[in-house]
């Protein structure tokens, strides 16, 4: 799964780019005078020519700013471009600027952004409508992406992958409505962190919501990924009318295929899943999940029946199996179904706020949708 062009560190020299800001924005350029230290590093795009020769030519230092608008490129966006963690190269929109990515001109089976460096930043744009996978970022060092949408995507619609995937940040991430027609929907999820290994990375603020086959899968990834403050809900329902429909439509896949990772799962909650809300799926690493919630989803809240987990202070509340199916070797203490524990009442089972707008730093909505006041047990929602 690695390039090699990852292993190639040296520094590329810059090429001085200043790019013109299109007339409906002012007509003002602003590139740098040649001389200046920052000339070769920043650039405004406002087409998507721009944006393609940005991505293509980005080195490291490289500061990319897009204009707000609608981009419909006709080839991944794709790069072998390494950054430094004091250089980084930085992928944005511009300012306050609402900036869509759209690949709805690729060809058939293409992705719609393919990132095979290390410590790119990448904030604040949706990506939607590719015919395949929407953002993939590949044995990824040092990766930030942030406020980012991935949207309506032909197969998953963010995926992290390959061997070398390392301190990685996901946060405040929307994954939603990402369906793969060819498989059925059985392959698209909202975040993928899959085929690969590589310690150090965090997911963190992402809604995970209406994909054809799970919320997060972390299917063949064999070192443990931490998944904090996150949601998913309304995974694997056949919303596209598909006759021969097989997404599986678990909130939280932890694990699969033979991997074997301690990931640890804090603070999440699924709900109105169509199949578990957090399963291990065969992983029998030594998986950590602590005040999580699992509302109505369709089987059981936790599935753990092979690995040898440790769940501590879990809610699990309407799931249609029951609230856990645990197997001889996990431990269980201070759980809603353990013994002795009392399961607190929700302030609200309304949804509504959940759904809506993210706050204005990218962070989850307020809410007090599956919220209980309990400072012990169960997600804090936030």
């Amino acid at each position: 799964m690695r390039t090699p062009a990852r292993h190639r560190r040296t520094r590329a020299v810059p090429i001085a780019i200043a790019v013109a800001v299109a007339a409906g924005a002012g007509g003002v350029c602003l590139g740098l005078r040649p001389g200046d230290a920052n000339a070769a590093t920043t650039v405004t795009v406002s087409s998507t020519a721009q944006l393609e020769t940005a991505v293509k030519n980005a080195s490291a230092g490289t500061t990319i700013r897009i204009r707000g608008g609608t981009y419909y490129p006709t080839a991944t966006l794709k790069s072998t471009a390494n950054g430094t963690s004091a250089d980084r190269i930085t992928l944005a929109a511009y300012g306050g600027e609402q900036v869509k990515v759209d690949g709805s001109k690729l060809p058939d089976g293409s992705w719609l952004a393919g990132i095979y460096g290390d410590h790119w930043t990448v904030q604040n744009i949706t990506w939607q409508n590719s015919p395949a996978q929407g953002f993939v970022a590949t044995s990824s060092v040092g990766g930030v992406f942030k406020n980012l949408v991935t949207a309506n995507n032909g197969d998953s619609g963010f995926t992290l992958r390959g061997d070398g995937t390392t301190n990685n940040l996901i946060q405040n991430l929307d994954s939603h409505g990402n369906y793969d027609p060819a498989g059925h929907g059985r392959n698209a999820d909202g975040l993928a962190v899959k085929f690969g290994s590589g310690t150090g990375n965090k997911v963190t603020g992402a809604r995970l919501s209406d994909n054809s086959d799970d919320g997060m899968d972390l299917w063949q990834f064999s070192s443990p990924v931490t998944i904090e403050h996150s949601w998913a809900y309304g995974n694997g329902k056949n919303r596209w009318n598909d006759t021969a429909f097989e997404g599986n439509g678990n909130g939280f896949k932890l694990g699969g295929g033979g991997a074997t990772a301690a990931h640890v799962v804090n603070n999440d909650a699924a709900w109105n899943n169509s199949l578990h809300g957090f399963t291990e799926n065969s992983n029998t690493g030594a998986i950590q999940l602590d005040r999580n919630t699992a509302y109505a989803n369709t089987a059981s809240g936790y599935y753990v029946a092979t690995g040898t987990a440790r769940l501590g202070k879990n809610l699990a509340v309407k799931n249609g199996t029951g609230p856990a199916e645990l197997g001889s070797s996990t431990v269980s203490a201070g759980n809603t179904w353990d013994s002795g524990i009392a399961t607190p009442s929700f302030t609200s089972t309304d949804a509504t706020t959940a759904y809506g707008a993210r706050r204005s730093n990218g962070s989850l909505p307020a809410t007090t949708f599956l919220t209980t006041g309990s400072t012990t047990i169960g997600s804090t929602m936030n």
